[in-house]
């Protein structure tokens, strides 16, 4: 098959939209759900849920690059679940500091995860169920994971905003063991700015990814040439999947 076709086919994407009403949050959040090629519904995918979803669809090309990398057999097929969120509710529901913050993560747990579970193909096992953000997104998806352990075992972090509410809520755990962490940030983030201030967020990466250690997380940790920006979220997505989704 010519490089022609192949690129056509990394193009036919299956997205679909629903609305998750929350009891929560007092509110209806729409969200996006990628399937991949030639899906099967009486199938149950793994699935990756990520935070500020649409900008992941949209600026970190996930659908596309899914395509790509299922379809030349590096990964097996998964599912993907756009979370988008109010830019001016972003800093209350994804830091562990904001006012909305427990209310998004019982709303994640137990009204989101169950409504995908029952509408969509996808995966209750936590073994093939990930969590993924960037920045605050990697920030929140590491709390759930730390608050609800029986839901929540793996989780991709991006340039993680993390404070010190992270460090503090890792130190709770008395173990770790069960969670798997793919951790990545850019060796320019030492001044990024943020709503937060201005952060040193390699230094704060690098706090983080002991603490997890020392509570015997599975930590894939790096730093790579890169800035808090979405150039260097996309270029690092691909081996992010196949972290996580490279065939058993």
């Amino acid at each position: 098959m010519s490089g022609v076709l192949l690129d056509k086919r990394y193009l036919k994407r299956t997205i679909k939209k629903a609305d998750v009403s929350s009891a929560h949050l007092k509110e209806t959040r729409p969200i996006q759900v990628y399937l991949p090629p030639d899906h099967d519904e009486n199938r149950r995918y793994p699935v990756i849920y990520l935070q500020d979803g649409d900008d992941y669809f949209n600026l970190g090309r996930l659908a596309t690059q899914a395509n790509r990398l299922i379809l030349d057999g590096d990964i097996r097929p998964f599912a993907a679940v756009a979370i988008p969120v109010d830019k001016e509710k972003r800093n209350a529901e994804y830091a562990p500091q904001g006012d909305r913050h427990q209310a998004y993560l019982r709303f994640f747990t137990e009204e989101l995860v169950p409504f995908v579970e029952a509408e969509f193909p996808v995966t209750s096992n936590p073994d093939d169920r990930v969590l993924g953000g960037s920045s605050l997104g990697g920030t929140v998806s590491l709390h759930l994971a730390l608050e609800y352990p029986d839901s929540f075992r793996r989780v991709l972090s991006q340039s993680g905003a993390f404070l010190e509410p992270t460090l503090e809520a890792i130190g709770r755990a008395e173990q770790l063991s069960h969670l798997e962490v793919y951790q990545t940030i850019g060796k320019s983030e030492t001044a990024v700015s943020t709503h937060m201030g201005t952060l040193d967020l390699l230094a704060r990466n690098r706090e983080v990814y002991r603490a997890l250690r020392e509570k015997e997380a599975q930590v894939d940790y790096s730093e790579q040439e890169g800035d808090h920006t979405w150039g260097f979220w996309q270029k690092d997505l691909p081996r992010a999947l196949k972290t996580f989704f490279q065939e058993k």
